[in-house]
């Protein structure tokens, strides 16, 4: 039984709904013929995995297991129903399943199939090991862990809120070790807006991620409605069961729902929440069970900080986690450091061009005086294409399916402005330069246009292509790129024109 509890550890935090369950089959001479544990989502169940692994050599065996076997059809067949079949001689539990379905019935079914029932082994640790699932079961309330991180004096950071830990690396990995082992991770709203917490599991390698759970004041003016096994079946309006009879069964007053994926991108969920102006969004699993709910107020609030985000590496740094005033020097530094050196890379490429038609330069020194003209205007054009489709690939008005159809709309519109700015141009160097060198300037504007409008669109749309984040591929690349490529079409057009 030791042995069955270790193996049923292995299941805290991934097998909810259902209990952590371990199971071990010692074959009729008293050697271990198979082991298992509950896999992750709940099935297949501990005695399934272990009947597997024991093949024929579970009959007339022993089966220590820290819960009884369930006794009801689910989604799969009764393990008390499967231990009978697999001609096992005695069984062995720590626990009597509370579970109404089951509740006695595994064992009375094992027992009626002439299998010797031992009850009670253990009960004490298997109690402990799923004190959640049995409070839930018994109470209709979750087993809460209250985690705790506080120095002598009662403070959890300094009063400029610098202090990322009060702990050590021991203690933070012991955190972790809670949050892998529990289904779901709870903090405030407080908590939430002002630290902006992953509450994830981390230093375990690849395991199973707790729910993340948040508590704020609202109003939740919806509710969904779930079956049995949590399955989400409907959504309920508050005032709708406030007016109806008390005998009305909550099936009449449902609509259908629409929902999320608990692992689709919170912002695209909120995208959705708030485009459609759902109330409430539930947020479901891979077979549909209810794991939370997104709120109007919530979808916003997402919104709000994904934009945050979007728009700080438009600009070249990285989003700031805290506020502002409170943000230590070295985050600050750091935010923005990364960015300044890729961004210098990339001007070493303007360097090149400028080195590369410096014997252009010394014959028309003029050229020279519309190098910043050259390169504003197409940095600007780029960045503006840029904002606009990853705006646009933001609230869900172009996919990567519409690259082309972007690619010939920023086509368009950057001729179009490079023509304006181009005419303009013509007549204004013309007149002080010279109409060769008005014509210069104008053309160069024209292409430089059309060329930085269909790069600023098209980066994007390919981020999005690769998983990447939009933005990150936005204005400072464009820029850094458009400012080397302008600089080579204003100087071979230079060259064709004045016949340098």
């Amino acid at each position: 039984m030791d042995h069955a509890l270790r193996l049923a550890a292995r299941g805290l935090g991934n097998v909810w709904p259902n209990p952590a369950v371990g199971c071990v089959i010692l074959d009729a001479a008293g050697r271990v013929a198979g082991r298992g544990w509950t896999q992750p989502g709940g099935r297949p169940h501990a005695e399934v995995m272990a009947l597997r692994e024991a093949g024929e050599r579970a009959r007339g065996g022993t089966v220590f297991v820290t819960l009884e076997p369930c006794a009801h059809h689910g989604k799969t067949p009764p393990c008390a129903e499967a231990l009978a079949r697999a001609g096992v001689a005695r069984v062995v539990s720590a626990l009597t399943d509370p579970d109404p379905r089951v509740a006695g019935r595994g064992h009375a079914m094992l027992r009626e199939a002439g299998i010797a029932v031992v009850e009670g082994v253990r009960a004490a640790e298997a109690h402990a090991l799923n004190l959640g699932f049995l409070k839930r079961v018994t109470e209709g309330l979750p087993m809460v862990t209250l985690k705790l991180a506080a120095s002598l004096d009662g403070r959890i950071a300094t009063a400029s809120g610098e202090s990322q830990w009060i702990t050590g690396p021991a203690a933070r990995l012991r955190g972790h070790l809670l949050r892998a082992t529990h289904d779901a991770v709870l903090v405030g709203g407080g908590t939430a807006r002002a630290d902006l917490p992953r509450l994830d599991v981390r230093g375990f390698g690849a395991v199973s991620q707790p729910v993340r759970v948040v508590m704020a004041a609202g109003r939740v003016p919806a509710l969904p409605v779930t079956d049995a096994e949590r399955t989400l079946v409907g959504i309920v309006g508050l005032r709708a069961v406030m007016k109806a009879d008390p005998e009305t069964p909550i099936r009449e007053l449902m609509n259908d729902a629409v929902s999320a994926r608990a692992r689709e991108s919170a912002e695209k969920a909120a995208r959705r929440c708030s485009g459609e102006r759902f109330i409430v969004l539930p947020i479901v699993d891979n077979e549909d069970r209810l794991v939370g709910i997104l709120t109007f107020d919530d979808a916003l609030r997402i919104l709000e900080d994904a934009d945050s985000e979007d728009t700080a590496r438009q600009g070249g740094v990285e989003p700031l986690r805290r506020p502002y005033l409170s943000t230590p020097l070295k985050s600050l530094v750091r935010s923005r450091v990364l960015w300044l050196l890729v961004l210098a890379v990339g001007a070493a490429l303007t360097v090149q061009v400028l080195e590369v038609f410096e014997s252009t330069l010394e014959q028309v020194v003029a050229l020279s005086l519309f190098v910043p003209l050259i390169i504003g205007t197409g940095g600007n054009t780029g960045n503006q294409a840029a904002t606009t489709v990853t705006r646009a690939l933001a609230l869900g008005d172009v996919s990567p399916r519409d690259t082309f159809r972007v690619l010939w709309q920023e086509v368009r519109t950057g001729f179009t402005l490079g023509l304006i700015l181009g005419v303009v141009a013509f007549c204004v160097a013309g007149l002080v330069y010279g109409v060769n060198f008005g014509i210069v300037i104008g053309l160069t504007l024209l292409s430089l246009c059309t060329v930085a409008a269909s790069v600023g669109g098209i980066m994007p749309m390919l981020a999005k292509t690769l998983r990447a984040d939009p933005a990150v591929f936005s204005n400072p690349f464009i820029s850094t790129f458009v400012d080397a490529t302008g600089l080579v079409v204003y100087f071979l057009i230079a060259r064709a024109v004045l016949g340098l």
